[in-house]
């Protein structure tokens, strides 16, 4: 048992895929269509951390969305200290009517969906790539998810930084993973992820609360 958590600690690609296959389950056991999972925040912030070292290992070109994103997870794994469900979380902000005052947690909620979806598109991406190289890869997660959300001076950074990626080898080694454990780990997160992801839209959208602000 502890040679398995060992292992885990390691290979954080793996820890990913099994956290956020916890959260589809929770989903899933209840009516996903209706928000009737019942989904809990504080382990929702927890996989949501562990995305994190994705960002970081992207290196310069998502430097701000790093920040960002670690900023508003962690924000969010302070809430859940007295919020237990994603659906209480935006509840309450419906109800004080601060869903989207900066910082608030139902912002913060949207932020970190955002990037994991941009891990999504990017682990699409790759999985569907030949070759080494990751910024066709990345460029298109960041020009599909996040692009449409910043300024001009934040995507031209990642606009430059984009050439100065580390290949695929590079990012794999980083992730202590080989090219058919990492494919396997991917497909895995894209898999869950979209349930994930889609669950939270619905729970902004059942509210007519929209998702592109």
């Amino acid at each position: 048992m502890a040679g398995k958590a060992k292992e885990a600690e390691t290979r954080p690609l793996r820890q990913i895929a099994e956290a956020f296959k916890e959260l589809q389950s929770a989903i899933t056991s209840g009516n996903a269509e209706n928000n009737d999972g019942d989904v809990q925040l504080a382990a929702f912030s927890h996989a949501c951390s562990l995305v994190s070292i994705l960002f970081r290992c992207l290196g310069i070109a998502f430097k701000f969305a790093e920040m960002d994103y670690v900023a508003k997870v962690e924000n969010l794994k302070e809430a859940s200290n007295s919020i237990d469900t994603l659906q209480s979380l935006l509840d309450l902000d419906v109800k004080s009517n601060t869903v989207r005052v900066g910082g608030s947690n139902s912002r913060n909620l949207l932020r970190v969906k955002r990037g994991l979806d941009m891990v999504k598109v990017l682990f699409e991406q790759i999985l569907a790539t030949d070759g080494n190289s990751l910024r066709d890869p990345a460029s298109i997660a960041y020009a599909q998810v996040l692009s449409q959300h910043h300024g001009w001076a934040i995507r031209k950074a990642v606009g430059a930084g984009l050439y100065v990626l580390p290949t695929k080898a590079q990012l794999l080694i980083k992730l202590n993973e080989d090219e058919v454990s990492a494919r396997t780990e991917m497909q895995s997160y894209v898999d869950s992820s979209a349930s994930v992801i889609q669950y939270v839209n619905n729970l902004f959208l059942s509210r007519n609360l929209g998702i592109d602000w």
